[in-house]
């Protein structure tokens, strides 16, 4: 072997000191956003030195990881808790990390063979792993729960109970959950990115797949840019400024794409019982609390703040902007109607990972005696949300065809429009 070849493998642009960086870089960027958004929560004040073990489970949640939820109070007692919720901002932010030091070292080149992608890609999967591994043993921690009123504190002391919760994470469904994570991400930053490589023998797709997966991309942080903007503004003028950016920093994608799935005119269901609530502006927990299963849509946030139809106009502004980028990054030569199935088919799947991932659900309950209500004490609560999957899908599948199809149009006469060059892919 060649010294020149020892040279080139020593300064490897993507060997294992690159996907320790990238992986560990990812990790640290979802725990601090985590930490802070967790701090201004209120969480730092939790027993027993907990915090640092809960921003461990934030992470772990945020890449689809399984964190499980237990209690204990006694004997007598009978507890039960459970949590799915998934903190977009943090999933978001480690998204974006990994797929700019994964894309970092393949800029500049058209192609790129299989087996030096899958060598890649397996480099950061490892530490990936190794990481989550370390983070779900990290993720357990049992403290106890103060009963609160003087009422209970003397059933307490009555019945020995001294309620506990806990939680820890289910280690092999966090790895599994975890590696698909970060083969999506890496998958769809191949997908978005013009100056990344692909095989040969995929470069007949860039075409077609990368302006709809580039389109698709940017209205989805538009919207959260559009979130944060309003969530500043609010936190300035109408204060709860730690409860505001707590929400920024966990969960504002969560509370955007929801509200932009709405737009489109989907519908979710919902319930809030007990003390818990959502970070969600003030009508949509009116109607959250309104019956036993709650309609989320434009029609009953309409009945209470008629302003919720000017979700409509925002969303079709984002929608035609999206589409036109989208046509515009498109060859000259593709028909109007094709992009509009381009644009179809590109929002249903966005709007499916949002009805996947944007998924609420939380309850826990604390009986004595096999009595649940202690005086509205706020031993039990139930919290849950979920989309009609099909409605959703089906609206996206209208607005995608109108949008593009409206969008093929207008880019025709762009300049430059079409223009693909196979080396700036």
């Amino acid at each position: 072997m060649s010294s020149h070849t020892l040279s080139d493998q020593a300064v490897a642009r993507h060997g294992w000191v690159q996907a320790v960086t990238t992986a560990l870089t990812a990790l640290i960027a979802m725990g601090v956003v985590a930490g802070l958004g967790l701090l201004w929560a209120g969480a730092a004040d939790l027993p027993e030195g907990a915090f640092p073990r809960v921003v461990a489970a934030t992470v772990v949640t945020a890449v689809g990881g399984t964190v499980e939820l237990s209690g204990d109070a006694g004997g007598l007692v009978d507890t039960r808790a459970g949590l799915t919720v998934i903190p977009l901002s943090v999933t978001l932010v480690g998204a974006l990390v990994t797929a700019a030091g994964f894309l970092r070292p393949l800029r500049h080149r058209a192609v790129a063979g299989v087996a030096e992608l899958a060598g890649w890609a397996g480099r950061i999967a490892v530490v990936w792993l190794l990481g989550l591994l370390a983070l779900s043993f990290a993720a357990r921690e049992t403290f106890a729960l103060p009963l609160g009123d003087d009422t209970l504190s003397d059933i307490g002391e009555l019945f020995d109970i001294s309620p506990k919760v806990g939680f820890t994470t289910d280690v092999p469904l966090t790895l599994v959950f975890g590696l698909l994570w970060l083969a999506g991400v890496l998958v769809l930053a191949l997908l978005v990115s013009r100056g990344a490589p692909l095989p040969a023998r995929l470069l007949r797709f860039q075409e077609s797949v990368r302006p709809a997966a580039y389109a698709m991309v940017v209205l989805l942080l538009v919207c959260v840019a559009l979130g944060l903007l309003i969530a500043f503004v609010v936190a300035v003028t109408r204060g709860h400024a730690a409860e505001t950016l707590a929400v920024m920093l966990l969960g504002l994608p969560n509370l955007v794409w929801l509200v932009f799935t709405i737009g489109l005119g989907a519908t979710w269901e919902g319930r809030v019982e007990g003390p818990f609530g959502l970070p969600v502006p003030h009508v949509l927990d009116e109607v959250l609390r309104g019956s036993d299963i709650a309609t989320l849509n434009l029609g009953s946030l309409a009945e209470r703040d008629g302003r919720v139809w000017w979700l409509v106009v925002v969303d079709a502004l984002l929608l035609l902007a999206a589409a036109f980028v989208m046509a515009a990054r498109s060859p000259a030569r593709t028909p109007a109607w094709r992009h509009g199935v381009h644009m179809a088919v590109a929002l249903v799947l966005t709007v499916l990972m949002i009805c996947l991932i944007g998924r609420v659900s939380a309850h826990y309950g604390l009986a004595v005696l096999g009595i649940s209500d202690l005086g509205g004490s706020d031993l039990g609560g139930d919290l849950y949300l979920r989309p009609v999957v099909w409605t959703a899908l089906g609206f996206a599948a209208l607005w995608g065809l109108v949008t593009g199809f409206l969008a093929g149009l207008l880019a025709r006469g762009t300049a430059g429009q079409g223009r693909v060059d196979e080396g700036s892919w």
